[in-house]
């Protein structure tokens, strides 16, 4: 008998496989710490010098088989299209030596559908590390690339971070907001996607900060946008893209369910209130868009317990603005 048989295949699917990947070459940080002036740039110094305390070995993961989605299909009904492309690919990695290659993808649709949340969801699944850049409201154009070390208060971009400070080669890093990057005459927030989008230029990538190249071909990009008309076609054409439209009302009922379940189930006090909420409290978190619901519940739990109850009543929940579905924000 071999050791696998005594693990149950689904638990077998659970285990991600990782392999090592360099993500940078030492003798290149080596050669440009070297070049240092000994009293200048000391920020820039401490880098080069975590750098090799570190080592440039990463992890490189996927999972062992193809998973079982069956709990993410429920949990996320309307982001089915994208979940049936990331099994594709995991399906490709399997059963070779090949990393798991993902196409970058651009997420698509009105805000507050779950898109972040997706690919938190992606993340866990993959059993890689999950890095956040919100662009809105961003102009610097060193947010990705990292700023040159001869300006004052200077830094690396988040790709550096995600892949040198980071466990993984391939962790999923999230462009969120991508349409609403500002941009001036001097930067352009999104000009670094133009090589870290396309899988050959993306293998060495040089970061501004540290000028050394970095493996960001394993990266998983997932960008979010509410339009489209504001990423430039280069960029469009460099990623999947999917329309996610807001949940029918029976799978946004589904939704609800399965967010107060998992919301019940991460806390201490979830076991001094209901298992199963009523069919009307579904019924108006029903009419919610899915990022309001956890809001909704949470003041509905808190407004149960106040009231010595184990059960949320409608009364208990704030009423979404306009009424309608889809709206973001509550009237208390």
């Amino acid at each position: 008998m071999d050791s696998h048989s005594l693990v149950p295949a689904t638990a077998l699917l659970s285990l991600p496989i990782a392999q090592m990947r360099s993500v940078f070459q030492p003798q290149d940080v080596e050669r440009r710490l070297a070049k240092l002036p000994e009293r200048e740039h000391e920020h820039l110094r401490s880098t080069y010098q975590r750098m090799l305390e570190r080592g440039p070995e990463r992890f490189q993961v996927k999972p062992c088989g193809v998973p079982e989605m069956a709990s993410l299909y429920e949990q996320l009904p309307n982001f089915g299209d994208v979940l049936d492309d990331v099994r594709r690919h995991v399906a490709l990695a399997q059963d070779s030596r090949d990393g798991l290659e993902v196409t970058p993808m651009l997420l698509l649709g009105p805000p507050g559908i779950g898109k972040t949340h997706f690919a938190r969801k992606l993340a866990e699944l993959l059993g890689t590390g999950m890095t956040l850049v919100p662009m809105n409201a961003m102009t610097a154009g060193w947010l990705l690339s990292g700023a040159s070390s001869q300006w004052k208060g200077s830094r690396p971009g988040k790709v550096f971070e995600a892949l040198v400070d980071g466990q993984y080669a391939n962790p999923v890093i999230v462009v969120d907001e991508i349409d609403k990057a500002g941009t001036d005459a001097q930067y352009d927030p999104l000009g670094a996607l133009y090589n870290l989008l396309e899988h050959d230029t993306a293998q060495s990538f040089v970061d501004e900060f540290a000028e050394v190249a970095i493996d960001a071909s394993q990266v998983i990009w997932i960008t979010t946008a509410n339009d489209e008309r504001g990423i430039p076609d280069p960029i469009l054409n460099r990623m999947n893209v999917f329309e996610i439209d807001l949940p029918s009302p029976e799978e946004a009922r589904r939704i609800a369910r399965n967010l107060y379940a998992s919301i019940r189930a991460a806390h201490d006090w979830g076991r001094l209130l209901a298992p199963e909420p009523a069919d009307d409290v579904i019924d108006l978190l029903g009419s919610m868009a899915p990022r309001e619901m956890r809001r909704a519940l949470m003041t509905g739990f808190g407004n149960a317990r106040l009231a010595r109850r184990d059960a949320i009543r409608v009364e208990d929940l704030p009423r979404p603005a306009g009424g309608g579905r889809g709206r973001i924000g509550f009237v208390q």
